[in-house]
Parts: C-alpha cells; sequence; structure tokens
C-alpha cells in the first residue's frame, strides 16, 4: 500500500473533521453573540461578525469542503485496498467498512460534539479560514445548492439546507441552558411551534360554556347581562341556542344608550354585529392570521353537522403561546370553606361526591354532572353567571340552595358557589 496514498486519505479526513467543526460551531453562534464578542474586544471577533451576518453562505462553504474531502478520501482509500488485495469484493468490502467507521466517529461524531461544545472557539478559528476560501469559490457553493433544491420537491428554492422544526427546537433548548434566554421565553417559542399543529376545536369555548342572549332581548336586558356576566361580546341566538345569528359587542351597546336613551328598549338584534364562522378543523395559526388580518378577535366554531360547537376569541389562541391569561384578582382558593350553619363556600368544580360528604351523605352522584358547577347549571338550565341561585334535591329530599357567587379569569367564569340549606321557594336572579 503506498504511503502516499495513506497520508493524503488521513490529510483529507482531517480536513473534513476541521470542517465539521465548523459546522457545529457556526450554527450555534448567533449574530448578538458576535457582536458582544467585538464589544468585549474578543480576538478575531471581527472575522466571526462578518461569518454571522451571513451564516448560511459559509455554512455552504464548510459543507462543501467536508463532503469534497469524504469522498476524495473514500477514493483514496478504495484505490489503495484494491492493490493491496487480489478479490475487488474482498478490497470494497474493507473500503466500506473503513470510510464508515472513519466518516461516523471522525467527522460525524467527533467534531460535532467539539463545535457544540466550544462554539465560539471553534466558529472564530473557523472565520479566518472561511472568509477568504468563501471569497475563492465564489458562487459556487450557492450554485451547488441551488441545484440540489431544484431537485428537492417543492416550490421556489432556498439559500441552503435549512434545520429541521427538531433541530430548531433543540437550539431553543440550548440557549435557555447558557442562559441566552428564560424558561418561560423558551415555553413560549416552543408554543409557537405546537400552534402549528393546533385545531380551533381545542382552543375554542365549547357551547355549554357560552353566555348568550335571544334576540327579541331588549339592549338594556343585553347591557344586564354583560355587566352581570363580564363578557364584553356576547353571542346572539335565534330560534335556540344552537342557532347564532350574530355578536353583540358591549361598546355598541354603550355608544347606543349614550346617543339616546330610548334605544335601550330597542332589539338587541339591532345592534349586534354578523358573526364569522370558521370549521372546528381549521388551524388554529391561521386563523390566528385570518383575524389579525381583518381585525376581528371572535369567531363561532362549527362543528362538521353545521352546529356550533363554541366560539374562539383571539385570546383564547394567545394563550396557547403565554399560557393562562389571568388578573390581580385571581388566588388559589381552598376547595371548601366553612361558613357555619351548614353554609359552605366551595369551588366549582368540587366533585358532587364531595358534597354530598359535607351534609353527610355516603354516596350522593348525578349521572349528568360531575361537578357543583355542572350541577347548578343543570338546575338553571344554562351557563350560570354570578349571583345566579337555584335549589337541588339530595337523596334524602333535603334541599340545598346554591348560588355563584363572582367569577374570575378571562373567561369569566364562576369559581366559588356558595352552598347553603334552602329555606323558601325556589328563585333565581335574571337580567331585567
Amino acid at each position: 500500500m503506498s504511503p502516499q496514498i495513506v497520508i493524503g486519505a488521513i490529510a483529507l479526513v482531517v480536513v473534513a473533521w476541521l470542517a465539521a467543526c465548523a459546522e457545529a460551531g457556526i450554527a450555534r453562534v448567533s449574530s448578538f453573540r458576535a457582536e458582544e464578542a467585538v464589544r468585549t474586544g474578543r480576538r478575531g471577533s471581527a472575522k466571526l461578525a462578518q461569518v454571522a451576518a451571513d451564516p448560511t453562505r459559509y455554512l455552504n462553504v464548510a459543507l462543501l469542503v467536508r463532503v469534497a474531502c469524504e469522498m476524495a478520501a473514500a477514493a483514496l482509500v478504495t484505490y489503495a485496498c484494491l492493490q493491496e488485495f487480489a478479490a475487488t469484493w474482498q478490497a470494497l468490502l474493507v473500503a466500506i467498512g473503513v470510510m464508515v467507521l472513519v466518516s461516523y466517529v471522525a467527522v460525524g461524531v467527533s467534531p460535532r460534539t467539539i463545535g457544540r461544545q466550544h462554539p465560539m472557539n471553534t466558529a472564530t478559528a473557523a472565520a479566518y479560514v472561511l472568509l477568504p476560501l468563501a471569497r475563492i469559490m465564489g458562487p459556487i457553493p450557492s450554485l451547488l445548492i441551488l441545484i440540489g433544491n431544484a431537485l428537492t420537491p417543492g416550490k421556489g428554492f432556498r439559500r441552503g439546507p435549512f434545520a429541521s422544526e427538531a433541530e430548531l427546537r433543540a437550539l431553543v433548548d440550548l440557549a435557555e441552558k447558557e442562559s441566552l434566554i428564560e424558561d418561560e421565553e423558551r415555553r413560549m417559542v416552543h408554543s409557537v411551534f405546537e400552534l402549528g399543529d393546533t385545531l380551533v376545536r381545542e382552543v375554542m369555548v365549547p357551547r355549554t360554556d357560552l353566555v348568550v342572549i335571544e334576540r327579541y332581548k331588549t339592549i338594556r336586558q343585553a347591557l344586564t347581562l354583560a355587566l352581570r356576566s363580564g363578557f364584553s361580546r356576547i353571542p346572539v341566538t335565534g330560534e335556540s341556542e344552537d342557532d347564532i345569528v350574530g355578536i353583540v359587542y358591549l361598546k355598541d351597546l354603550v355608544r347606543k344608550t349614550h346617543i339616546s336613551r330610548d334605544a335601550e328598549n330597542d332589539l338587541v338584534s339591532t345592534a349586534m354585529r354578523p358573526a364569522v364562522f370558521v370549521p372546528d378543523t381549521k388551524n388554529a395559526g391561521d386563523l390566528l392570521r385570518e383575524m389579525q388580518k381583518d381585525r376581528n378577535h371572535v369567531a363561532v366554531v362549527i362543528d362538521e353537522y353545521g352546529g356550533t360547537a363554541g366560539i374562539v376569541t383571539i385570546e383564547d389562541i394567545l394563550e396557547e403561546i403565554v399560557g393562562e391569561i389571568t388578573d390581580e384578582y385571581d388566588r388559589e382558593l381552598p376547595p371548601v370553606e366553612d361558613l357555619g350553619d351548614d353554609r359552605y363556600r366551595v369551588t366549582a368544580r368540587l366533585d358532587i361526591t364531595d358534597l354530598g360528604e359535607l351534609y353527610g351523605l355516603e354516596e350522593y352522584d348525578d349521572e349528568d354532572v360531575e361537578t357543583v358547577g355542572g350541577l347548578l347549571a343543570k338546575a338553571l338550565g344554562r351557563v350560570p353567571i354570578a349571583g345566579a341561585s337555584a335549589q337541588v334535591e339530595l337523596p334524602d329530599e333535603r334541599r340545598l340552595r346554591l348560588t355563584a357567587e363572582a367569577a374570575a379569569g378571562r373567561r369569566n367564569k364562576i369559581v366559588t358557589v356558595l352552598v347553603e340549606p334552602a329555606g323558601g321557594p325556589d328563585r333565581e336572579e335574571k337580567p331585567e
């Protein structure tokens, strides 16, 4: 075996190793970190800033060098094996085994690990070589990438090889570990990726939780309902709760009554706006862009049968990115608060079995609902709002009065319910 060929193959593998180091290092150095290095006077930071300003170009150069050196080394090793072994199949088998091992360890694993562990040093050193090399090669790397993308299915051309979503997520995680971003910012970036796979039905407010008003009600009744429920946009229904014919805005109601006090007796249908309908299978990210473009904050969600599945607001979609939106009045509440005289303040999510235990019942169950809030909604026949009250009967024929207390959170959901023995006729507070 010729020593010149062996030395040449080793030299090519070393160059490929350096090119792979450069790829890994440059991919993890942002323009911000490069500019910070310039401000601190780090050696070689000026060249590093040039590379970080156009990373795609220099990544393409490093990629071309690595691939060319690997292929050339494979050719030399194959030639050397053909001279050493009499049988061609033996020569090819040995050459393949050697290059697979070398490419995986020496070019695949080792340099990338070093580049990721020491990105600044690696990228700075690579900048001294890649800057003049890019000028010598000119448009060749970009031209090869252009040809490769032309053979790739899909529309248009790209500037270079893009990282996959998984790699981008990994970079975000790495930035958080290096304290470049906060953990909450990392979560938000991941949420942006997940929004692209989220359907509207996953973020909407279901129809069973909607506070609605009939179209034949007056503007005064709509104002009362809006003030009591805390919602500034209320769906308007027609023949049934499944038939949403429009959306009434609190601002429109106030503006109309401000112009003329007599408008309080007008029908709410005279002040409502047309409803925007979207299928429940629509992508949440696409809907967010449409809402921003059309300056629309609420849409009615339709299921596959054409019925109303719920409504979705722009805030519902934003919560998928930034998390639950709360205010300074929201606080953690105990499940049960004893007020004395068999009176309790309980959370709306309290299981009705636990409610039964408060009144000495070993077993209390309802086939339709599971929580105290659901029990109150069933007794009312609609979504409860603050102040709504109804009576329910226990298995031992005792009656309890459930009263919805103040709502909380952006969706103004009832969070606590006052439970007390019923001492009078069943009643319910309603809008005037």
